[in-house]
């Protein structure tokens, strides 16, 4: 990781630059052009991080005002723990800028600040086929053995 990186908030300023970074992540996971997330999802996602009744929230990589990182977390509450569980939905890294520790960064900026929080866990999921991303999880993280299952309406 370049010595001049921060990871840090994310701050109201910094949304011309959060957006491209949205548009990757979403475009890997197949959400552009037809199938692209509508612009209410966006808005909505980003007024959230500034919403202090909102358990959603976010960090961003920088060096020399430049942001080339993002990862979005939240809290919620368990049946199995009285301390809140963060979930860390969304990382990513610009391709330049891949290999070089910024996505573990990113994701030891959510743990700083779940424990901060008094979280008692952190976790997430990726794609089976997110073989890249899945080396580095496997370094910061365990695998917990459960599988998803889901429904859409």
């Amino acid at each position: 990781m370049p010595s001049s990186t921060i990871i840090r908030p994310i701050a109201r300023q910094d949304f011309d630059q959060w957006l491209p970074l949205w548009d990757g992540y979403n475009a890997f996971y197949g959400r552009s052009g037809e199938t692209a997330l509508a612009s209410e999802i966006t808005a909505m996602t980003w007024s959230r991080f500034f919403d202090a009744y909102e358990p959603m929230h976010a960090l961003v990589a920088e060096s020399e005002g430049q942001l080339f990182g993002l990862v979005h977390y939240l809290f919620h509450r368990s049946t199995t723990a009285i301390s809140p569980n963060c979930y860390l939905q969304d990382l990513f890294t610009t391709e330049a800028s891949r290999g070089k520790g910024i996505g573990r960064a990113l994701i030891e900026g959510v743990y700083e600040r779940a424990q901060a929080d008094g979280s008692g866990r952190v976790y997430w999921l990726t794609h089976e086929t997110n073989h890249t991303a899945m080396k580095l999880y496997d370094k910061v993280g365990e695998r917990s053995g459960f599988i998803v299952y889901r429904k859409m309406f």
